[in-house]
């Protein structure tokens, strides 16, 4: 059981079945002595009842005299008790008529038993000593079993009926008792790098959990803290590195131009210019994310139709492919508005497009797929590349993450897909990767609420 309620909930309900099942065992001890007891006060009454019949003289009375004396007593009571009078000297003086003539069952050094007479069943057997006579009562267990059966069926009917009740009763206090957990769990599932300053509300009682979620807004209180010098650091450096390297640049177009160098000194400067125009692209790429994060960029939205705006560019994209010797199918469903700014929007494709014409194999198929779905404008871009696992597909998005693929040398920045995630979030909608069909390539989605008309 991986739930913390249903194991509350599995404790809870054993320990009340084992408790009830106690308490009903220790009933059902208790209920049968006490019974047994009082079976015992009936032969003990009865003995006391016979004793008053015989009379002071019951020592001299012949076997016919105590028969009649006692016989009226027995037959009223034949249905409660069994009885004998015997005498060591004289033998059997007395049974009555409910015996048929049988003895009642003897058992050799005690006073108080069970026993157990053919034709009549259990019984609960006393022997008083009325001196010269032995008197044994002997009264019917059989009403006290069913009495006792009827009580292990009703307890067994309760402890079935207690087990439900406190299955229901163990779920809602394990919801009731969980819910500062789970009010914690999803506080702390939306407090992400894009919002940091949401924290878990703790309530007046001073408990576990309250010492808990104190704990935690101190841990978010510090990422926060760490966030925001990394984005300052982010964006500081990024700033300062901008005029270095126009320099740098400068000097080295300069070098160029002088037409004094030879041609391997030339090819070296070249390169570094292509370097240095890859680390200026970066640091644009870090100060826009440093802004976007710091909500320092707004858009300017504009409600228009989506499948209009691709198919401005549809030839450009179609260039690039062919370009890079891959094919590409667009393919357009639905009708309706969406606001967004096409600047930012045209970076997002291409930034995606580009990464699937890295991963595609020679000819492969890049498939743009444009919809509207309930409440949104859904974009999908899928290629034919090696694809990424779970994992992977869940870090994509980080900044710096690459992943090589194709066989071939990754040269972005690490920086392209995190920017499309901004510039998404920023227009209120959202982005994900997943595993392409049977395990080929990846799918790359993203969706941008939709209009109204």
């Amino acid at each position: 059981m991986k739930s913390i309620g249903a194991r509350i909930t599995f404790w809870f309900v054993l320990s009340v079945t084992l408790t009830l099942a106690c308490l009903f065992a220790a009933g059902y001890q208790l209920l049968q002595s006490y019974v047994i007891r009082d079976l015992d006060l009936l032969n003990a009454t009865e003995f006391r009842q016979i004793k008053a019949r015989l009379g002071p003289d019951y020592a001299t009375l012949t076997p016919e005299i105590i028969n009649e004396r006692i016989r009226q007593t027995t037959e009223y009571a034949s249905v409660l008790f069994y009885i004998s009078i015997d005498s060591r000297d004289r033998g059997n003086l007395f049974r009555s008529k409910n015996l048929l003539g049988n003895p009642l069952p003897d058992v050799k050094g005690k006073r108080v038993f069970d026993g157990n007479l053919p034709g009549i069943g259990d019984l609960r057997i006393a022997e008083f000593l009325l001196p010269p006579y032995d008197i044994s009562i002997g009264t019917p267990t059989g009403q006290m079993r069913r009495a006792m059966v009827a009580y292990t069926e009703v307890s067994l009917a309760l402890l079935l009926g207690m087990i439900l009740a406190s299955m229901g009763i163990g779920l809602g206090l394990s919801r009731l008792m969980l819910r500062p957990v789970r009010l914690i769990g999803e506080t702390a599932n939306r407090i992400r790098s894009d919002n940091l300053t949401e924290r878990i509300s703790v309530t007046g009682i001073d408990d576990e959990i309250s010492d808990l979620a104190r704990l935690l807004n101190q841990m978010f209180d510090r990422l926060e803290s760490s966030f925001n010098q990394v984005r300052q650091f982010s964006a500081e450096v990024s700033h300062e590195l901008k005029t270095p390297l126009s320099l740098v640049r400068l000097h080295a177009e300069r070098l160029l131009a002088d037409d004094n160098l030879s041609q391997s000194q030339e090819e070296a400067v070249l390169v570094q210019l292509e370097e240095l125009a890859r680390i200026n692209l970066m640091v644009d790429e870090l100060l826009f994310l440093s802004r976007a994060e710091a909500q320092g960029i707004r858009m300017d939205l504009v409600v228009q139709d989506p499948h209009r705006f691709l198919q401005n560019f549809e030839q450009d994209v179609l260039a690039l492919t062919e370009h890079h010797g891959r094919r590409l199918h667009c393919i357009l469903r639905g009708q309706g508005l969406v606001a967004f700014e096409e600047r930012w929007l045209r970076q997002v494709v291409l930034n995606i497009l580009t990464n699937a014409l890295r991963a595609s194999p020679p000819g492969g198929l890049i498939t743009l797929r444009a919809e509207f779905v309930p409440r949104y404008w859904r974009v999908s871009i899928e290629d034919e590349g090696p694809g990424l696992d779970r994992e992977q597909c869940e870090r994509v998005f980080e900044r710096f993450v690459r992943f090589h693929q194709g066989g071939s040398e990754d040269r972005g920045s690490g920086l392209g897909l995190a920017i499309c995630r901004s510039i998404i979030q920023l227009h209120n909608g959202h982005v994900h990767a997943e595993p392409g069909p049977l395990g080929r390539g990846l799918r790359v989605v993203f969706e941008l609420p939709s209009s109204e008309s």
